[in-house]
């Protein structure tokens, strides 16, 4: 036997194992090298110190995502110091506002950038990082969000400001999702909806009207902060409604518990889930 061939050999489980695809999201709570005092920040936000810096670094490597939606990041230069350029490719929207919305992507991942879902953007809020990854014989949609706060559950206070935009917002995710759908796509849409999903929850259930939707943390809790209900949340349609597999739902705690420590990483933890995409022949890979 030659040495080439046992090299691809050897290889053969690698080549099996890259079509097993772990897809985060991670509120990164005004990540920001902005100092103290500065206008765009509120006075309650802490600036991080390059040691907070560092500790989110190797929280990210320890993640060791291939897609991660990120939020409440302040620009490029800001996500890099936790994404390396050798490692990540990071899409930013291009919101004029400190808590931005972006996709880091592992460099060896190609992918097309779509035009920010600006809708989602009116007046104050956030619009969505909107990208196309090409995953061999599959292309997937990906969709991060970072949704109005102040209506997690139910429609809260009738007539609220709040729950008013997250209506408008949700209608506005329904109609991306449709359109999803006529093109017979597989699509995610990932991030920080601010929102409480379990039961009949209105607005996952206007989505759904929209598509069928698999949801990653369905019938589960969050450990991050201790047991509470996730507002951070991994949807998956068309086809890769099929590919997600929500036996992977992972939550990177943090090893620092004591509850000042929100303020030096972040008040939300890395969310991830796998899925398992098609090769050519139409068969799933996993990892």
């Amino acid at each position: 036997m030659t040495r080439l061939l046992l090299l691809l050999i050897l290889l053969l489980p690698l080549a099996a194992r890259a079509a097993d695809l772990k897809v985060a999201t991670w509120n990164l709570d005004w990540l920001t090298t902005r100092q103290a005092g500065d206008r765009a920040l509120p006075r309650d936000v802490t600036p991080r110190s390059a040691d907070d810096f560092d500790r989110l670094a190797r929280y990210a490597r320890a993640l060791n995502a291939d897609v991660v939606a990120i939020e409440e990041v302040d620009g490029w230069s800001v996500a890099s110091r936790l994404f390396p350029r050798d490692r990540y490719s990071i899409h930013m929207t291009h919101d004029h506002v400190v808590q931005r919305v972006g996709i880091a992507v592992r460099r060896s991942l190609h992918y097309d950038v779509n035009p920010d879902v600006t809708g989602l953007g009116f007046g104050h809020l956030r619009s969505g990082a909107d990208i196309t990854l090409h995953l061999g014989a599959a292309d997937l949609r990906v969709l991060a969000v970072h949704l109005k706060k102040g209506c997690r559950d139910r429609w809260a206070v009738a007539g609220s400001l709040a729950c008013r935009e997250l209506r408008d917002q949700a209608q506005l995710l329904a109609d991306w999702i449709a359109a999803r759908r006529q093109e017979g796509a597989a699509f995610l849409i990932l991030g920080d909806f601010n929102r409480i999903m379990d039961g009949n929850d209105a607005v996952l259930a206007s989505l759904r009207q929209a598509a069928p939707l698999v949801r990653a943390t369905e019938g589960r809790s969050s450990p991050c902060w201790g047991n509470e209900s996730f507002i951070d949340h991994i949807l998956a349609g068309g086809a890769a409604a099929a590919w997600m597999r929500p036996e992977t739902l992972r939550v990177l705690r943090y090893r620092e518990t004591d509850p000042a420590w929100k303020d030096r990483l972040s008040d939300h933890c890395p969310v991830s889930v796998r899925l398992a995409v098609p090769d050519g022949n139409g068969d799933p890979h996993e990892g």
